[in-house]
């Protein structure tokens, strides 16, 4: 199936001014566009294109972001479609296409869906790859690496029994190419989401095995590069990609370390011992400081400094602390850089300084969390297994501003975009907002 991509920038009532209104406004709304290119980006509402939305990092800087709903009684649900298959990974949002991966585990096929933004409607589906079911954690998924796309293909990775596979499809569900650019092992399965950087497709291969980071050629599937891992230990880190020190780093937690890359040829610059074996949870940057939290089998949270060259981890570790920490999901800031914020696989919230470390609370937010917070207007969305999402503001002092129930289990961390919310639970996706 095919379809069109619709030329409306917004799907809501609220996008759509009355006739007199906009003839009053347009003139000097078209003038501020023309002048401020950021403006139009915020008209036009901020797509989520990959694991941890535009910036990898769980922020938006969209407003009027939805603080109440309730999914039982439909309250403030734009719409809600059910989901074929199950998976771990995030939507991800592009305009008016949403796009989703999943496991149909009665047929082994891993899909590919899109569906429209404004309405839910399942506009198509692709089997990727029909192969049989791999081992995996229980707390884990067969469809856990979340997509990307930069508006034009859209990039998926699945586990092909011991091969990774990397695959490209354009915005009608045409497969452009597919890829198996090295091996990987792992009784915990596979998780290894997509970052895109310049004509690069990136893709972390750490697993029990001859570990590996590579990069694709995002037009054909070619490798431009192939970085090995030295320690050979399974780890599912997203890397963030950040202009530090006059370079560009691509920084991620995994194989025994903390390190540092060059995303244009892989080479390293530098890395930082331990602190532990395996890691999930994505690093944050806060314009100074890098922040980990990890793992297995120890725990802890690092806040390093990213401007060193070779082996750093005798002089770049600023603090850190073995309470409260998160294995698998990813921690949040405060939009100022202030407050690190993160809630524990077993519920237990924090909320740091995030120069010094001191801890201002330490409290119970829900039973388990398996996704990652994500951040808009000042204001952190925790959402717990249950389906629970709980509303805070990096502060001092901790309080609970809104309690939201799906009322399904989710183990997939949300996205924003236009206004809007959406999660995927073990049965449906949900739009919130109007």
């Amino acid at each position: 199936m095919s379809f069109q991509s619709t030329t409306r920038e917004c799907g809501t009532k609220l996008c759509r001014p009355t006739a007199s209104r906009r003839i009053s406004t347009a003139p000097a709304l078209i003038a501020a566009l023309l002048l401020n290119p950021f403006l139009l980006g915020l008209a036009a509402g901020e797509n989520w294109p990959c694991w941890r939305g535009p910036r990898n990092d769980g922020t938006s800087v969209e407003t009027g972001i939805p603080v109440q709903w309730d999914g039982p009684s439909g309250n403030n649900i734009a719409w809600k479609t059910a989901i074929p298959g199950s998976g771990h990974a995030s939507p991800i949002v592009w305009g008016n296409h949403i796009f989703l991966v999943t496991c149909r585990q009665d047929r082994e096929d891993r899909c590919l869906l899109c569906l429209d933004r404004a309405t839910g409607e399942l506009l198509w589906e692709r089997v990727v790859i029909n192969a049989p079911m791999e081992k995996k954690h229980r707390l884990n998924s067969y469809a856990s690496s979340t997509p990307a796309t930069d508006g034009e293909s859209v990039y998926v990775t699945f586990l092909d029994r011991n091969q990774m596979l990397v695959a490209a499809y354009d915005f009608e569900g045409q497969q452009q190419w597919l890829v198996r650019p090295g091996e990987f092992h792992s009784v915990h399965g596979y998780c290894s989401s997509v970052l895109l950087f310049e004509s690069l497709a990136i893709i972390n291969g750490d697993h029990d095995g001859d570990s590996y980071l590579v990069a694709l050629d995002k037009k054909t599937g070619r490798t431009i590069w192939k970085t090995p891992r030295e320690n050979k230990t399974r780890s599912y880190c997203a890397p963030i990609i950040r202009e530090i020190d006059g370079r560009t780093q691509m920084i991620l937690s995994g194989s025994l370390c903390v390190a540092s890359f060059d995303p244009r040829t892989g080479k390293r610059h530098w890395i930082l011992d331990g602190p532990t074996q395996q890691f999930v949870a994505s690093p944050v940057y806060n314009g100074k400081l890098v922040f980990i939290t990890a793992g297995f089998p120890e725990y802890h949270i690092l806040a390093i400094r990213p401007d060193g060259d070779g082996n750093v981890t005798d002089s770049h570790i600023v603090w850190r602390t073995e309470q409260g920490c998160a294995y698998v999901p990813s921690p949040i800031l405060s939009a100022d850089g202030k407050y690190f914020l993160l809630a524990s696989d077993k519920g237990i919230a924090s909320c740091f300084d995030a120069t010094t470390g001191k801890r201002h609370w330490m409290e119970r937010l829900g039973p388990h969390y398996s996704t990652s917070p994500v951040l808009a207007e000042g204001l952190a969305y925790f959402t717990s297994d249950d389906g629970v999402t709980k509303i805070l503001r990096p502060a001092e002092t901790f309080k609970v501003f809104y309690s939201n129930d799906l009322g399904e289990n989710c183990y997939a961390s949300p996205a924003i975009s236009q206004g809007q919310i959406f999660f995927r639970s073990e049965q449906h996706l949900w739009a919130i907002g109007r």
